[in-house]
């Protein structure tokens, strides 16, 4: 059948740039629709196919006949013909080739043109989400500008031109509200490619907001001369970025401030008047967290690497200002820097020092049963567990002023004695506990902690296998070994798991 209908390739082109997708799959839309409504006339069961030609915009509305080997290879008579039938029609017929038939026009009716007029709709709205999955999925990241299409109960439609996306309530600021027609600005964080469609989110709370703005204003952040490191906000009330500087003659905070505070007041107003700490960016970890904690002034610091931990030790009167209102100030610097953030008084800090100075000494008067001037001076020397003056070399202890070779060597003797002893006491325990000998043999574990392990239920070397590494330093607490130290305890309970594996057997021969 050839009718002509130039209007169609009109009616595509139409549809093509109003949705911004391809003509292609307007006219394979269309095929479709032909199609479907070819079949409602000669039969579902048949396999009719549709042509449009891209130049004239004839249709052609074709009978399709597959070719099978013989009778026994028929499964369906409608849509299949044997060899022999074929070659009736067709000479040069093979297996698996098709005869085509062209059937006579089709007056397309009511309802066969609603049918069509919905394929044709459907298909085209496929294409546009395909294209708007494909055009934002790699724009995660990306500040976009719109206009705000709808409100419902708090959440905002956003109309970005080419797309709607969407702009959750709990993405929003805190007391910011929209209306229909108003300009938005926000971050897109997530493209999803749902069965409804795709889904684009938008985000005016998340960091990587806040640090795209500035981009946006500070020139050298564009260029890449200087560079956020980190940004911590408490969306609406506070935040904190930390920038370096590529270029030892720029000033990385300055450069964000910009004159009179130009730069960073522009951000400031797009996130409803958010205070932001600028705060320069530093490789020393110790630095770094004494800086995120401005404007406090910091005294000391003490790291615990193992457990990503730091003390910040702080003036009296600045305490409240390093915690900020609410945990505000400590808990925005933690985030920014990744550390956990203790914070002290020097009062408190003393006032702690001294107790376990007295802890300290008295362990020490009490193990090796000397009088509290000789307890002060090995802790003043830095002197923390008996297992340190047991093993130390004697050379060390007689530079302590009054200690001579005699008492030197008296200490250490009475150390590892009093050492033995308490060795002693832990391994009867544990013995008691019925935790294993062969647990005690492994390299690392000492007796105290291997009551420990008893107590919590690890008395076997499988036990211990079972257990992660920070699982283990979590029941040895303070005294237990490090992260290092505690996964090679692990692997040492589990080797022979693979020594009874033939596999790994095999694989060590």
């Amino acid at each position: 059948m050839k009718v002509g209908l130039m209007e169609l390739l009109q009616v595509a082109d139409a549809v093509a740039r109003e949705k911004s997708i391809d003509r292609e799959e307007v006219l394979d839309a269309m095929e479709l629709a032909i199609q479907k409504a070819g079949r409602s006339k000669y039969g579902h069961e048949h396999d009719i196919r549709a042509r449009i030609d891209r130049r004239s915009g004839d249709i052609q509305l074709m009978r399709y006949l597959e070719v099978v080997e013989n009778d026994e290879a028929v499964e369906n008579e409608i849509t299949q013909v044997t060899l022999d039938r074929a070659k009736r029609k067709k000479p040069d017929a093979k297996v698996g080739d098709h005869l085509i038939d062209i059937l006579p026009p089709i007056d397309f009716g009511r309802i066969a043109a609603q049918t069509a007029k919905q394929v044709i709709v459907q298909r085209v709205r496929d294409a546009e989400r395909r294209r708007q999955y494909n055009e934002y999925k790699d724009r995660v990241g990306e500040v976009v500008n719109g206009l705000v299409k709808r409100v419902e109960y708090g959440n905002v439609t956003v109309d970005l031109g080419r797309a709607e996306a969407i702009l959750r309530r709990d993405e929003l600021l805190p007391r910011e509200h929209f209306k229909n027609g108003d300009r938005v600005r926000a971050l897109i964080y997530d493209v999803r490619d749902e069965a409804r469609g795709p889904q684009i989110f938008l985000s005016r709370t998340h960091p990587v907001f806040m640090a795209r703005l500035f981009t946006q204003e500070v020139p050298e952040i564009y260029d890449g001369i200087i560079e956020i490191k980190a940004v911590a906000r408490d969306p609406g009330s506070r935040a904190k970025i930390a920038v370096l500087s590529h270029d030892s003659a720029i000033d990385p905070v300055g450069a964000c401030v910009g004159m009179r505070g130009s730069r960073v007041q522009a951000v400031v107003g797009e996130l409803q008047g958010e205070k932001i700490d600028i705060i320069p960016w530093s490789p020393d970890a110790a630095t770094f967290v004494v800086n995120a904690l401005a404007p406090a002034e910091v005294a000391k610091v003490v790291l615990d690497e193992d457990n990503n931990r730091i003390e910040v030790v702080v003036p009296d009167e600045q305490l409240s200002l390093a915690i900020g209102r609410r945990g505000q100030n400590v808990r925005l610097a933690s985030m920014l820097t990744g550390w956990d953030i203790d914070i002290l008084t020097e009062a408190e800090e003393s006032e702690r020092r001294n107790e376990e100075l007295k802890t300290r000494s008295n362990m020490f008067m009490e193990a090796l049963d000397v009088d509290d001037v000789i307890a002060h001076l090995l802790v003043a020397e830095g002197f923390t567990s008996l297992e340190e003056v047991a093993f130390v070399d004697p050379a060390e202890l007689t530079e302590i002023e009054g200690f001579d070779a005699d008492v030197a060597a008296e200490l250490i003797n009475r150390a590892q004695v009093s050492l033995e002893e308490q060795n002693r006491v832990f391994n009867e325990r544990r013995v008691e506990l019925g935790v294993d000998d062969e647990v005690a043999e492994i390299s690392g574990l000492q007796p105290s902690l291997l009551v420990k392990l008893g107590e919590n239920g690890v008395k076997t070397i499988d036990d211990l296998g079972d257990l992660a590494g920070d699982e283990l330093r979590e029941i040895c607490g303070k005294e237990g070994p490090s992260e290092e130290e505690a996964n090679a305890i692990i692997m040492a309970a589990r080797a022979h798991w693979f020594a009874d594996d033939p596999a790994s057997s095999a694989g060590a021969q």
